[in-house]
Order: C-alpha cells, then sequence, then structure tokens
C-alpha cells in the first residue's frame, strides 16, 4: 500500500472547483496523471477541430459525474477547466481511485 498520495492543487470558487490541466495529444490511451500543479492529460485524439477539447470534457464528465467545461486554453496544451456540482475533496477522493484503479 503506498502512503504517497498526490494531492492536487485546486481552486474552489462559487462556480465551482478549477483545475489546472496539461494536455497530450496523440496518446495510445486516456489516461491521467496527478501532479501537484494539476493535471496532466494523456488524449487519444489528435488536436484538430477540438477533437482534443471534446474527449477531454467527455471523459472528465464521466469521471467525476459532474458538469465539466474548458474555461481558459481552448487552444492551447495549457487549459484551465471547471467542475460544476462537486467539492474539491470529492475531486481528490475520485483522482485518488482513480490512480489506485490504474495500477493495478
Amino acid at each position: 500500500m503506498s502512503t504517497r498520495q498526490s494531492t492536487l492543487k485546486l481552486l474552489e470558487t462559487k462556480q465551482g472547483v478549477i483545475v489546472e490541466v496539461y494536455v497530450k495529444p496523440h496518446s495510445k490511451e486516456f489516461r491521467l496523471a496527478v501532479e501537484e500543479d494539476g493535471l496532466i492529460v494523456s488524449s487519444r485524439q489528435p488536436p484538430i477541430k477540438g477533437r482534443v477539447n471534446k474527449e477531454l470534457v467527455r471523459e472528465l464528465s464521466k469521471l467525476f459525474q459532474a458538469n465539466v467545461q474548458i474555461i481558459s486554453g481552448q487552444t492551447s496544451k495549457q487549459k484551465r477547466i471547471l467542475i460544476s456540482d462537486i467539492s474539491a475533496a470529492e475531486i481528490n477522493d475520485i483522482l485518488a481511485r482513480y490512480g489506485d484503479k490504474e495500477k493495478q
């Protein structure tokens, strides 16, 4: 059992929780990695016509069971996303479970 648990730096606002995301397009599979300063997301899609953004929003919405929207960085690898109707603690819990599942 690992005692090292990455806690993501999150910004809670009235609208929801803001998360810094760095996207790596053209990956073999969709994958998340938690860093202190943000999420590293490997996307299967090429950075053409918003495909990466669509995959990012779809997959994170499924993972967090919440509304996810990109608030800055539409055309950049560095993005800020807003996750509504969820707390920062719940996000960290979900990501910890996701990380544990990925290690298996």
